[in-house]
């Protein structure tokens, strides 16, 4: 494993950071806007991303399963204002505290770029000393499915990615756990093990997250919500290198045509001059 970083104090209980992001809700068809340079957002219904649920559920059974060995789960989203609402979700589920580090509204969607959220993560793992950071493996808006392994080569951690199980191997004294991750590949199950500290990003078969309560939404108006700025965490401006000129709808596919044999199957593959 990689040599642990001078500015991260080792603990032998879990520090779980969970970044999570607020996405249009997955069951919602995305719209495109009318300069054709983003989706609509006006009036569409948002939510926490669906990997980053996983990501959640997973830490929260982890300290169920694991008596004693999480010391603490700490929500983190960057994004707009109203990411507030998915922070006070992740608490109404069992996240102890939460940050939400506010980024300008300066771009058509509000969107920060991975290499940025990674930085901005870095510097959170190191403030609220982490030794564990789990989360899901893209969002569903951008599907970059990269932060995760930059947020790895940053803080020089060993990382674990598309994990469809998760499991501690806790030694006797508690000072040498590892943490066994699987990983569905093709032709069945790749097995990583690795010491803390470590980055792992969820699959969808991971687990199914729970929904909240009445009562613990109302119990997590009271848990702890901080608000940063980048500036804060010594990033003076989020600086964003790719720039969307148009989106556009996918074409629309013709329907297809059946044939009874093989003699009316060349013939259509002639008249369409594939063949």
């Amino acid at each position: 494993n990689p040599t642990q970083p001078n500015h991260i104090k080792m603990s032998s209980k879990l520090r779980i950071l969970v970044p999570v992001k607020r996405v249009i809700d997955f069951a919602i068809k995305p719209r495109i806007n009318k300069t054709g340079t983003g989706i609509e957002t006006k009036g569409v219904k948002f939510s926490i991303n669906p990997f980053c649920d996983i990501a959640l559920e997973e830490s929260l059974r982890l300290r169920e399963n694991n008596k004693d060995l999480v010391e603490n789960i700490h929500a983190v989203s960057i994004g707009p204002l109203k990411s507030q609402d998915i922070l006070r979700t992740a608490l109404a589920k069992g996240a102890d505290n939460s940050t939400l580090i506010e980024t300008s509204n300066d771009s058509v969607n509000n969107d920060v770029e991975p290499l940025q959220v990674a930085k901005l993560i870095k510097k959170i793992v190191e403030k609220d000393n982490s030794n564990l950071v789990i989360l899901g493996k893209q969002s569903i808006d951008d599907d970059f499915n990269q932060t995760g392994q930059i947020l790895a080569g940053l803080l020089n951690w060993p990382q674990a990615t598309n994990a469809s199980k998760i499991e501690i191997e806790i030694d006797n004294d508690n000072e040498n756990n590892q943490v066994l991750v699987t990983r569905e590949i093709d032709g069945g199950e790749d097995i990583l093990k690795s010491k803390l500290p470590m980055i792992i990003t969820t699959d969808l078969r991971l687990n199914e997250p729970r929904y909240a309560s009445l009562q613990n939404i109302m119990k997590a108006k009271k848990k702890p919500l901080t608000k940063l700025k980048p500036q804060d965490l010594g990033i003076d401006k989020i600086e964003n290198k790719l720039e969307i000129l148009k989106i556009e709808e996918p074409p629309i596919r013709q329907a297809g045509v059946k044939v009874d044999n093989v003699d009316q199957l060349i013939e259509k593959l002639k008249e369409l001059k594939a063949i």
